[in-house]
């Protein structure tokens, strides 16, 4: 088979999409029925996968500069569907997968990945600017695609009650965590944590977008009503990019900054991220809403024990590994954030649990999934 994949997500700041895209790009090009992968970035068809910038280069700005305009944003989304349609004429014997719900027009067969509805769900989570063209396109690839994929089964069932369709048609096909997520030698560690400041095992982190839908003001105000002692042995470390409406979740880590138990370290560059999460105690993600989750499964397959909530598809990804309990509840929260401080007994079968949960996961898997379906429409389009 025939497969063009989108890898525009594949930059600077690498989501969990981009992260997403560049590995399941990698397991299909090495797929031994993928006859052709053809890569698109933007309107052009490329022949190597990029890899994400570490620092903001201009086109990121000027990206960021358009999306603060309604005008900028309906202009975009008027032309680059047609552009990009342009660019695939001609291609109709290969299959489109849209890896992040956009589904230009394409006369040969489409699949697109939904990692979840929080445009529909959670719109308040999203800036009012970008909401109608989120919207307007998701409801126009469900329209265009021959099947859809999810990241959980959580999403699974969520689009099919939204949008009626057939439950065939929708499959559930887990993410996976890259191999260098693992546990590692505090000694290994020891030059990239002291650059921020850190030690090994002397730190809760988050990482994550810094946004309203991660529930990181109820974190914060969950870890400080933990003893002083214990947040000043062990502060919480936040890292991830400044995402939409996050003033307010600033001002209040800049306030536990200047108290002396939390450190916001911006975005880390990839390469740093997996030692950053083998150096924490805990890794905290008392998140809203989530269509899989990917940091819950780094931090299991670091060795690093989890608390979080058990909204949406995060029971799937921690299963019986991480203590949970409802966004909502914060004094449940401090409760479970002091317990996987100290609890010696639990932080053992915490890790030996997340370790073998994690090991479920795998792109490999990801990938045989992905073709599953791919396999399913061609067969359907004959």
């Amino acid at each position: 088979m025939k497969v063009i994949l989108p890898v525009d997500l594949i930059r600077y700041p690498l989501t969990g999409i981009g992260r997403y895209v560049f590995e399941l790009a990698r397991a299909l090009g090495g797929h031994e029925q993928i006859e052709q992968l053809r890569l698109l970035s933007g309107r052009r068809l490329v022949e190597a996968l990029p890899g994400a910038d570490s620092r903001p280069g201009a086109s990121h700005r000027l990206k960021r500069l358009a999306q603060q305009s309604r005008l900028l944003i309906e202009l975009y989304a008027r032309i680059d569907p047609w552009l990009r349609s342009r660019t695939l004429r001609g291609l109709e014997d290969h299959l489109y997968h849209g890896p992040n719900f956009f589904l230009p027009r394409f006369a040969g067969p489409c699949v697109a990945t939904f990692h979840d509805l929080s445009a529909f769900y959670w719109p308040q989570c999203h800036d009012p600017r970008r909401i109608g063209y989120l919207q307007r396109e998701m409801r126009a690839s469900l329209g265009r695609a021959s099947a859809l994929i999810t990241d959980s089964e959580f999403t699974r069932r969520e689009l099919i009650a939204f949008t009626g369709l057939p439950a065939e048609r929708v499959q559930a096909v887990a993410l996976a965590c890259s191999e260098d997520f693992r546990v590692r030698e505090a000694e290994s560690l020891r030059g990239v944590l002291a650059r921020h400041g850190l030690q090994p095992g002397g730190y809760s982190l988050y990482v994550g977008t810094i946004e309203p839908r991660k529930n990181l003001e109820r974190l914060l105000a969950a870890y400080g009503r933990l003893p002083l002692a214990l947040r000043q042995r062990w502060p919480l470390v936040l890292s991830g990019y400044r995402g939409w409406c996050s003033e307010a979740i600033h001002a209040r880590i800049a306030r536990a900054e200047r108290e002396g138990w939390a450190r916001y370290l911006g975005f880390v560059p990839g390469a740093e991220l997996p030692l950053l999460f083998a150096g924490a105690r805990l890794f905290a993600f008392p998140s809203l809403y989530e269509g899989f989750g990917l940091p819950v499964l780094e931090a299991m397959a670091s060795g690093v024990p989890v608390v979080c909530s058990d909204s949406a598809s995060l029971p799937e990804v921690a299963g019986e590994a991480a203590l949970m309990c409802a966004a909502e509840d914060d004094t449940q929260l401090t409760r479970n954030l002091q317990r996987a401080l100290e609890d010696a007994d639990w932080r053992r079968r915490a890790v030996v649990r997340g370790l073998a949960q994690a090991a479920r996961f795998s792109w490999q898997r990801s990938a045989e999934q992905t073709v599953a379906v791919y396999r399913q429409v061609l067969e359907g389009a004959h």
